[in-house]
This record gives C-alpha cells, structure tokens and sequence, in this order.
C-alpha cells in the first residue's frame, strides 16, 4: 500500500471513529458512567480502604464475590459449599449470592481486593441501571430526554439509598435491559405497538440470556422478574390466540423468533431451577430458614413510607425526618422513588406520546406493584395480595422484604413519564416551528435535572476493618472468637486470604451446628471444649482480644492451656491455638 492508500485508509478508520464516538448508544455508556462515578462519590476516592453504608452486609457480599470466582476457579463442583459454616453444607445459599458476578472474582486476591472488587461493581450496577432503563424507553418510543428521565429515575431513585448496602437490590440493570432486549426482538414498542418488520431472534435471544444472567443476582429481586416473564408470556399467548380466533387465520409466526424463544425460555427456567435448588435444599436442612408471615409484616411499609425519603437523600433526607421516626424499620420502609418522577408519571396519565390504553396499562401495573410492595400492609392482612403469593406462589415464601418491590413502581412510572417527556415531532423542521420544537427539547433537561437532584446521596463510606494478622495464611478448619454478631461478616471477608474453613458466618438464622460448637467454645480453653471442637473437626481457634470484651470470651486470653495438649502463640494482636 502506497503513501496515498495508507492516507485514504487513515481517513476511513478516523471517520468510523468519528462516527462510533458520535453514537447515541457511546454517549449513553458514557453518561452512565460518569453519572455513577458522580453520583456514588466517594466510593471511587478510597474503593480499597472504605465501603458504602456500613461494614454488615457489603462485607458479606464482597466475600459472596470472591468466593463465587475462587470456587469457578478452583472446585466448581464445590461452589454451593462455601468456606463458612463448617461444617455445614449448601452455605453460599443462605443468602443471595450475587453468583452473577462471579467472573469479577477471577481477578485479584485477598480481602482488600474483596474490597476494590465490591466498590466497583457498586458503580457499575447504577451505570447498568441506567443503560438498561434507558434502553427499555427508547425501544417503547421514547425520545432521548424521556429516556434518559426513565434511566436515572431507575437508577437513582431516593428510595435506592437506603439500600447502599445491599448489592442485590442495586442490581436490577439487567431486568430493565433483558425487556428492552425482548421487547425489540419481537418488534414491540407502546408508541407503535408491534411491527412484524422489525422482529430480531438475535435480540430476542439475547434478551433470554440477560433474563437468566439477572436471577443469578440473587432471588429476592430475580424471583419476581420471573414471575413477571411469566405473565408476559402467558399474555402473549392469550394475544396470539385472541387474533387467531377474531381473524380466523393463524398469525405468522417468524421461525427464527419462535427457536429463539423456545430456546430462550427454557434456558431461563433451567438457570432458575437450577439456582433454586441449593436454596430448596437449605430450606429443608433448616426450616427456621423460611420466612414466615410474621417476619414480613415486620418489613412491610405503611402507606406514608412510599411518600418518605430515606436518611441517605441529600435532597429529602433531613426533611423527612420525622416521618420516618414514625416507621418500624425505615431501612426498608423509606420508599419515595421521587417527588419528580411522581409529578411527571401524573402528567404522563394525560399528556404523553403513549396510547391511552398503554398509559393506563402503566398506571395500573404501577399500582398492583405498591399494593404488594406494601406487603401486609395491603388489605389489612395481605390478602389478597403479598401474602396470598407467600402462601400459594413457589418460591415466593423465601422473599421476606416487600418493600423492594418498588423498583417495578419506579420503572413503570419512568416509563409513563418518558411518555409525557417525548415530543411528537420527529425531526425540527426549519423555520419558528423547528425552532420551537428544538427549544422544546432543550426544556426537558431540566426535569432530567431535577430527577438527578433527588438521586444526590450523603451515603456514609466507613472505614473497613483491616485482616488481623492472625488470620493470614490461616489453616483450617478453623473457628474464630469472638463468634457473634457483626463481626462474623468480617471474619468472612479475611477468610478471602486463601478461603480456609471457618465455623464462622451470619445469615438471617443460625444453624444448629453453629449454635453448639459457639456454645462449648465459651469456655475454651478446657478439657470439655478442646475434645468437643476436636471432635467437629475444628483445628485451629484464633482469638482476637481486642474485640472480646462485653462477650462470652472476654478472659479467654487469661485462661491457662496447660495439659491440654494445645499449641498457643501470640500472632501480631491475636492468638492462636493448635487443637493438634
């Protein structure tokens, strides 16, 4: 190739960059990301030394990660048997595992890693949201202003800061891109109903597997998704039979739509099934793992909760701060998905570029989504309602926390208010008329403001506890003291120093086996404690002084290990003993 064709080549590849960088969908990844850097800030300033919220549950979910990515890597077999609760089996399912993540714990070692890992997920979840809200809207019809409302009201909404600690319930990108994948696979949107030109199978596919990708996120978000698909599915088998019977004719039916989602659907229900297994399993082993109705009127939000911000909502926060003084748990009672968005879903109902019976649909779905997400509170008692799915719906009796249902109401009245935001004009013409209309345009930034405003977080980053150096290169299996309360969720993050097997771990009951050997432990080191832990098979206690005091083994350290037949060495602030 001459100088002449290299520079004609040059020219090609800068004008397809040109172009690439110009595209809506580079300009919507990027927004999103920049948005989450901003909107989650500080979680990038300091992503290896703090976490957000609190050290509970982010620190159980950074181990969730890594031991999702270490058991890919080492034992596949074994990924269900996690390194905690020893000796129990089945263990990584006794919360939601965010196994979906997995891959992201191929890379990197150790508890700090954990922690780096977590914060960067914890950005690219809102970043997903966003895409995948504004995705859906734009596949229904809606303008770039009216999208981009509906992708940070999903991925920013007041009520999303009071979850800042639950990783699971952040992770809901996927739900809203598998339906835009869907939806366009089949060549459906609400401003133009469905076009037989535009059915994609590859879309369709795709959106299959972003479905099942989504429920290995956890079950308490994923479980209703599928009862969701399911529902549209069914409805739109009754739409296919309807204008089969009305017409007389068979619809048509694209070959490559119906394998895809043939294919799809069983793959999904596959994932599904086999997710719901091990939880199936825990279940039996340990029935107290069942939610009970009483547990989910505890979190079930009384009407004013879908209308109060949490603490975290720098907007509303302070604000709402009495009203939430009234709610019995107002982590999981504060639920405003926004005081805009709200305005904007109203104006929706009639003034929108939607058909009146798609608006009402909506509005409709939006509602039946806040009676169950109001759990117990609906009816009086639930029923019918949240508890009726508890008692008659499989699976539905493992999601104790209604509340988090809101995300469909947000996502429906993202939707509605994309309507009312979208102009009906396709293109401004030239003259006052284009004029307007692209001033028009330009007018919608400022709800899309607003709604970011009400997404702006005083979220607090706290310190993570450092691995203490007796649990480097720990052996197990092993148990470490204090074991209780919150600081078992830590001791599962330093078990990320090689994954040994530790009697520790916190989940939201207490496994028999776990109540005993804590119980002998209380008066190690003596003669009936040694033989008890050396019979569960536990060789190694490491006991950390500093956090023993007000605790059963608060003068452990002082307690003498002569003939015992023990090995006892202080390691940096802790101590370690052999049960040889």
């Amino acid at each position: 190739m001459g100088i002449d064709g290299m520079r004609v080549a040059g020219r090609r590849v800068a004008a397809v960059s040109w172009r690439l960088a110009r595209h809506e969908w580079t300009l919507a990844g990027l927004a999103a990301l920049l948005l989450a850097v901003a909107l989650t800030w500080p979680t990038l300033r300091d992503p290896a030394g703090t976490i957000p919220q609190d050290t509970g549950d982010p620190t159980l979910q950074a181990w969730q990660v890594a031991w999702g990515g270490h058991a890919l890597l080492t034992d596949p077999l074994r990924l269900w048997h996690s390194n905690t609760f020893f000796p129990e089996p089945y263990t990584y399912a006794y919360s939601d595992t965010l196994l979906g993540y997995a891959p992201f714990g191929l890379v990197g070692e150790g508890p700090v890693a954990a922690v780096v890992r977590y914060n960067l997920l914890y950005v690219l979840t809102h970043a997903l949201a966003f895409v995948g809200a504004y995705a859906l809207a734009r596949q229904v019809g809606a303008g770039r202003a009216g999208s981009a409302l509906a992708g940070v009201s999903f991925a920013y909404a007041p009520w999303k800061l009071a979850q800042a600690g639950h990783l699971h319930v952040l992770s809901v990108g996927g739900i809203a891109l598998a339906l835009a994948m869907l939806a366009r696979g089949h060549g459906w949107s609400l401003r133009h109903g469905h076009r037989p030109d535009r059915v994609r199978p590859g879309w369709a596919a795709a959106g299959w597997a972003v479905a099942a990708w989504q429920v290995t996120l956890g079950f308490g978000i994923g479980l209703p998704f599928a009862y969701v698909l399911a529902l549209l599915c069914l409805g739109g088998a009754a739409t296919y039979g309807w204008v089969w019977w009305r017409r007389r004719v068979r619809p048509p039916v694209p070959r490559g739509l119906l394998l895809a989602d043939l294919a799809g659907a069983i793959a999904f229900a596959g994932v599904t099934l086999a997710m719901a297994a091990p939880y199936f399993e825990v279940v039996a082993r340990h029935p107290a793992g069942r939610r009970t109705v009483e547990q989910i009127a505890m979190f079930s939000p009384p009407w004013r909760g879908f209308v109060t911000a949490p603490p975290e909502s720098w907007l509303w926060g302070p604000r709402h701060e009495a009203a939430r003084a009234t709610l019995g748990f107002a982590g999981e009672m504060t639920l405003l998905p926004g005081v805009v968005l709200l305005s904007l879903a109203v104006a929706g109902l009639f003034f929108s570029a939607w058909r009146l019976r798609y608006r009402l649909a909506l509005a409709g779905a939006a509602l039946v989504s806040v009676a169950l997400a109001a759990g117990t509170t609906f009816g009086g008692d639930g029923e019918p309602g949240y508890v009726t799915l508890v008692r008659y719906a499989p699976g539905w009796d493992g999601v104790r926390t209604p509340g988090r249902l809101v995300l469909w109401t947000t996502l429906l009245l993202g939707l509605l208010a994309a309507g009312a935001l979208t102009v009906r004009d396709p293109e401004p013409g030239p003259g006052r008329a284009g004029r307007r209309v692209r001033l028009a345009r330009w007018a919608l930034v400022l709800p899309v403001a607003l709604v970011l405003l009400e997404g702006v977080n005083r979220t607090p980053h706290v310190p993570v506890p450092a691995e203490p150096a007796a649990l480097r290169g720990l052996a197990g299996p092993a148990l470490v003291l204090p074991s209780d309360g919150i600081r078992e969720l830590h001791v599962m993050l330093w078990s990320t120093d090689g994954f040994p097997k530790v009697v520790n771990g916190l989940a939201s009951f207490t496994p028999q086996s776990q109540e005993r050997i804590r119980a002998a432990s209380t008066t190690f080191p003596d003669a009936a404690s040694v033989a008890y832990l050396r019979q569960a098979g536990v060789r190694t206690v490491v006991l950390l002084p500093g956090y023993a005091p007000g605790t059963p083994w608060a003068d452990v350290a002082a307690r003498p290990v002569d003939g015992l037949g023990i090995g006892r060495e202080n390691v940096g602030d802790g101590i370690v003993y052999q049960l040889f």
